[in-house]
């Protein structure tokens, strides 16, 4: 048995699965998130899992759940691209300096590396070129990519200064099982829970925008073969490699599904660049790790998921 990890979020749709495969790899695992979580995500699981509620932005809160640990998986956000640029105040307070504050305790506490998932869909920006190689300038169109690379940039501080070790995870889209069908944000997930309840979807723009899924299972094994690494300071993005449309991904779900789903398409948004697809040579070379769920595969595994969760 390792030595206990620490996951930031292991509660949420991506946490619970990485959560999950840490337990079935023998670590000890201490999973951060709200008090008031649902847990629905990690319960059941076996293996040694302890939960810690509590608050991200308090101090003592992250003193308390960085006792022992030896790693730390990042992954939590209080915001979502889309309407973070409505008050970046907010996200800055919530998401930045609580991670700055993070940083400087795992110092003082004696932990070795942290695990961070930054975002392969906003923090390039606009791109030069498809797909997008993790050294393409960094330009991000929302608050939320804005602060994902400032913590890029804090690490990266904190590994010259302290010897703290790193990897950055530029994430692309994940989606899969567990994922909230009603939620705000992850396009696969909405729409196979519109086709569920035989509702139109909307669009924005005209279905043409390019992004890059990766089915959950991959993405977590991508970042547990970075959590293994023994490069002291990388950043690497993690997504299937492979640009989809939104009418493409339309046109999938309804393959999986055998829905019709009706689309409804409307004004675009300034801030969706035209395509997103993430370059993931250096992930193959450096960690050894590809991923291997088709699209089609992965849609019909999370719609059969949701159809056995309906009452």
């Amino acid at each position: 048995m390792s030595a206990r990890v620490l996951v930031l979020g292991g509660a949420g749709f991506l946490g619970s699965h990485l959560t999950e495969s840490l337990l079935q790899h023998g670590h000890a695992v201490r999973v951060f998130d709200r008090a008031n979580a649902d847990l629905r995500n990690i319960r059941g699981l076996k293996g040694d899992l302890v939960f810690h509620g509590g608050d991200f932005a308090n101090a003592h809160d992250l003193e308390d759940a960085l006792r022992g640990v030896s790693q730390i998986y990042h992954l939590v956000s209080t915001t979502i691209p889309s309407s973070s640029n409505e008050n970046p105040v907010y996200d800055v307070e919530t998401n930045l300096v609580p991670t700055v504050r993070l940083l400087d305790l795992a110092c003082k506490s004696g932990a070795r590396r942290v695990v961070f998932l930054s975002s392969g869909g906003t923090v390039y920006g606009k791109p030069n070129t498809l797909p997008i190689p993790e050294d393409h300038p960094t330009r991000p169109m929302v608050s939320y990519g804005v602060v994902k690379v400032a913590i890029e940039n804090y690490l990266r501080l904190f590994h010259h200064l302290h010897g703290l070790e790193y990897a950055i995870l530029r994430l692309s889209n994940p989606y899969g099982p567990r994922q909230d069908p009603a939620g705000a944000q992850g396009a696969a997930a909405v729409f196979l829970g519109r086709a569920l309840k035989n509702e139109r979807i909307s669009i924005w723009g005209d279905g043409s925008v390019v992004r890059d899924y990766i089915h959950v299972k991959d993405a977590v094994a991508g970042i547990l073969a970075a959590g293994l690494a023994t490069t002291p300071a990388q950043t690497l993005n993690i997504g299937s490699g492979q640009g989809t449309s939104l009418n493409e991904l339309v046109q999938a779900i309804r393959t999986a599904s055998g829905r019709e789903l009706p689309v409804d398409y409307t004004p675009g948004r300034p801030f969706d660049v035209p395509a997103n697809v993430l370059d993931i040579a250096r992930a193959k070379a450096s960690l050894g790790w590809e991923p291997k769920i088709p699209l089609a595969q992965g849609l019909k595994e999370t719609w059969d998921w949701l159809e056995s969760r309906r009452v």
